[in-house]
């Protein structure tokens, strides 16, 4: 099933419809949906799908030569072309007068076949392509190949694309989309484990419960993300063992750099690389308070390091420290002695993001109190609030977020206001809002009531 990406698709039509060649670059980690958008892009035009294939060269330019030629006039006299230039070539003639669209999916596997189709790409584009109707679009999920390698100054086609789109995770809207059968709270929960990856979000089975889905999918041994994250970072990095070290530190809650290289015992500088890596990957992330100057975060040492992907934090929070248990004795004691107490502590952080989410739509619907160019985190010393946001003229928001069982109370209200000069000290304007899974007490909802700038958002609110 096919849900969201609309500004994926909106963005690949408006460069369908330039009237010009077009060399794009679609990339992503693996299991994010690129190849599933390009289908439904080109699906009601004029194209070619080509998916490469780890095999030889000889054999990879057969089969492209053969995708290319289907349908055509020369089909019934050409099997193969002799060379890559050939096919190209073929496809500047095709292209003269008319769009052609062409994709080639999985383009690393073709270059491991042949390291000097870039060049011969190059090449051809310099004299034949780049004055023609053809849109080109290569696509990877090697994130190290893309972004290191082909999208590198180094690299012979730098400068001849046109565009590059990184197609990121599913936004918790987007997912709920896709379980439109699920109450908000069970997307917002399904959203805590896997993210929004369409190919983990397919995999959920709506008439079921939560906690079945999450043994039938992830932790069963066999279970089609069982060996998922081993999977992946073996795909994308060497020293995997030192890398599931780093993770699983963070996971556990270490944060600074002191604390990771602590838990982890590995040597700063290699420790500094490791988490770079994880950074251009997309499973980690590095946070600063969201008021911090960027000429200060360089030489910050406030950074603090989280797990981005979801599914990650889920695996080295409750899988991985357990996978003999997981292993000898099933799933069972793990998920009523260690997921289903601790849920509401994991899910803290990813109400937080979906919390953010809501408000970038409020802004963008022109329903936010103020259009803020600043959201994010803040904290100082032992301090921190969840949510804030604010503009140029200092107008200010702050945020709290609260997945827990029991309504929240007044007193969370009072520390928000406590911090606003601390946070900035000459707002022009505050405003107060609080999201929770399980409502308010009542003196809190009666002190919004009395004060417009007390904003109070329930998980059915948040729906939109």
């Amino acid at each position: 099933m096919f849900a969201g990406r609309k500004k994926e698709l909106a963005y690949l039509d408006k460069r369908y419809k330039s009237n010009q060649s077009e060399f794009l670059v679609i990339y992503g980690r693996r299991r994010i949906g690129k190849t599933e958008i390009l289908k439904k892009f080109s699906s009601d035009k004029r194209h070619i799908f080509y998916s490469a294939i780890e095999t030889v060269d000889k054999n990879q330019l057969e089969l492209f030569s053969k995708e290319i030629l289907k349908g055509s006039e020369f089909e019934k006299f050409i099997n193969t072309f002799k060379s890559w230039e050939e096919a190209f070539e073929f496809l500047a003639n095709q292209s003269k007068e008319q769009r052609v669209l062409l994709v080639i999916d999985e383009f690393p596997y073709m270059v491991n076949g042949n390291p000097s189709i870039p060049s011969i790409l190059q090449n051809i584009w310099d004299f034949n392509l780049k004055n023609s109707q053809l849109m080109l679009i290569l696509c990877g999920s090697s994130m190290a190949f893309i972004e290191k390698e082909l999208l590198s100054v180094k690299n012979p086609l730098y400068g001849r694309l046109t565009g590059t789109y990184k197609v990121e995770e599913l936004s918790v809207y987007e997912t709920t989309d896709l379980l439109y059968e699920t109450p908000f709270e069970g997307v917002v929960e399904y959203y805590g484990v896997f993210g929004g990856v369409p190919h983990y979000l397919i995999q959920i089975d709506q008439t079921m419960s939560f906690f079945e889905n999450i043994e039938r999918i992830a932790l069963e041994r066999g279970s089609i993300l069982f060996n998922e994250v081993e999977f992946l970072l073996r795909q994308e990095l060497r020293e995997v063992m030192s890398y599931f070290t780093v993770i699983q530190a963070i996971a556990l809650g270490s944060t600074t750099i002191n604390e990771i290289e602590q838990k982890s015992a590995i040597d700063r500088t290699k420790l500094t690389y490791y988490l770079n890596n994880l950074i251009e990957l997309g499973l980690v992330e590095k946070e600063y308070p969201v008021n911090m100057p960027i000429k200060q975060m360089a030489k910050s040492r406030k950074g603090l390091y989280y797990l981005k992907d979801s599914y990650f934090r889920f695996y080295f929070t409750y899988m991985f420290p357990y996978m003999s248990e997981l292993i000898d004795s099933g799933t069972h004691h793990i998920v009523e002695r260690i997921i289903k107490p601790d849920l509401n502590r994991f899910m803290g952080s990813i109400f937080e993001k979906v919390c953010k989410q809501f408000m970038s739509r409020l802004k963008g619907d022109g329903q936010a109190p103020f259009y803020f160019t600043k959201l994010g985190r803040w904290w100082e010393k032992s301090e921190e609030v969840d949510i804030v946001a604010f503009d140029q003229d200092s107008n200010l928001l702050i945020g709290e977020c609260k997945w827990t069982s029991s309504p929240v109370g007044i007193k969370i209200l009072n520390k928000m206001i406590d911090l606003n000069t601390q946070i900035m000290p000459d707002a022009k304007e505050t405003w107060y809002f609080l999201f929770s899974k399980s409502g308010f007490a009542n003196e809190l909802m009666e002190s919004s009531k009395s004060d417009p700038n007390i904003k109070l958002i329930t998980l059915d609110e948040m729906r939109l």
